[in-house]
């Protein structure tokens, strides 16, 4: 917890000074005091408290000044918080390795259809970006609302060689940094960083979907850095199996290149390979960059990866000032404190008459 007037918390030296006051006070009233002679008549006079009951009203009161001091210097706590402007870029991994047929009908139909279902279920105020990577990465739709656009592109996503990971990531700051001033782009050199897990981040995350491991341009740890010093989250996911598989790609899906144009593959059945999945470095991305990284080995649990991660991306830490709840409680023992001395000195009623016996 955090307050956002520190300086306000003098106001708690009133606590500590009630008490002394009262202690002075009393010292005073003893040099004035009368002499009887019987203490003790006085006291069965008096009606019987224990010293707790004495007390609690005194303690009830001054932490209800106490919690109203408080409230003065604005508390605040860290809480996970809906973010009130959120932008996805979605970077879908097209190298040829997702044509293997381990995942029916093969890895890059399962991945469109989930990325669609991913883009159907956001809310109108989510902008989704859309970002392809293979040997090179590019942005094909910069972040928006228009969600047609977003499945058009999706739709035409086509194969090439190579897997450029960290590339990619890097593409995906550059879009945010677009749109958003608090990013800077990753020719700025602001070093790393690795983020609180308790911190803030910007409410524009980066989803990683691949199949592979890097094999061509920046090391993803690399990137990585560079999205934890501006404080984007990247959230990565591994798709596919270990298992030997035909590489067979549609003739939609294979032998245009999505950036330069180029011829880059062909369609068939190809072999079975075996593809390895760089978990240890999609791991190291999420926690650097305070994401997390998920596993699918298969359409169902793509989709439901996909359709769980929106609760985590709306969401963000953010310091919230709770002074009203100071104020609610210091106001209630105040009142409770109040309350309960002005019962305890209440003065008795009369004596009821005594009982006469017949005799």
């Amino acid at each position: 917890m955090s307050f956002h007037w520190p300086w306000a918390l003098a106001a708690l030296v009133v606590v500590p000074l009630l008490p002394l006051a009262r202690w002075w006070l009393n010292r005073r009233r003893r040099r004035t005091a009368v002499t009887v002679s019987s203490v003790a008549l006085i006291r069965a006079a008096l009606p019987g408290r224990s010293a707790w009951h004495r007390r609690l009203p005194t303690y009830l009161f001054l932490a209800g000044l106490a919690a109203l001091a408080g409230a003065v210097a604005r508390p605040q706590a860290r809480l996970t918080v809906p973010a009130e402007r959120t932008s996805i870029l979605l970077a879908i991994d097209v190298s040829g390795s997702m044509c293997s047929t381990d995942v029916p009908p093969n890895r890059l139909s399962a991945a469109v259809e989930a990325a669609r279902d991913f883009v159907g279920s956001q809310d109108g105020g989510t902008k989704i970006g859309l970002v392809a990577f293979a040997g090179i990465a590019g942005l094909l739709v910069a972040p928006t609302t228009d969600r047609d656009q977003l499945l058009d592109a999706i739709g035409a996503l086509r194969t090439a060689r190579g897997t450029a990971i960290g590339q990619a990531i890097l593409t995906s700051i550059d879009a945010i940094a677009e749109m958003n001033p608090d990013v800077a782009a990753t020719g700025v050199d602001l070093g790393a960083a690795t983020p609180d897990p308790a911190g803030d981040f910007e409410p524009d995350t980066i989803v990683v979907l691949t199949d592979g491991s890097n094999t061509t341009g920046v090391d993803p740890v690399t990137a990585a850095e560079q999205a934890a010093a501006r404080r984007v989250r990247v959230f990565t996911i591994g798709f596919g199996t270990t298992e030997p598989s035909p590489m067979v790609c549609t003739p939609d899906q294979a032998g245009v290149d999505a950036f330069t144009g180029g011829f880059r593959g062909g369609f068939g059945a190809g072999p079975g390979r075996v593809q390895e999945i760089d978990e240890d470095a999609l791991t190291r991305v999420a926690d650097l960059t305070g994401g997390r990284y998920f596993k699918a080995q298969d359409a169902d649990e793509l989709d439901g990866v996909l359709g769980d991660l929106p609760r985590e991306i709306g969401l963000q830490q953010a310091d919230v000032e709770i002074s009203f709840w100071f104020v609610l409680a210091g106001t209630l023992l105040v009142i409770a404190g109040t309350g309960l001395s002005l019962r305890s000195h209440r003065a008795p009623g009369p004596a009821p008459p005594p009982v006469r016996r017949r005799g």
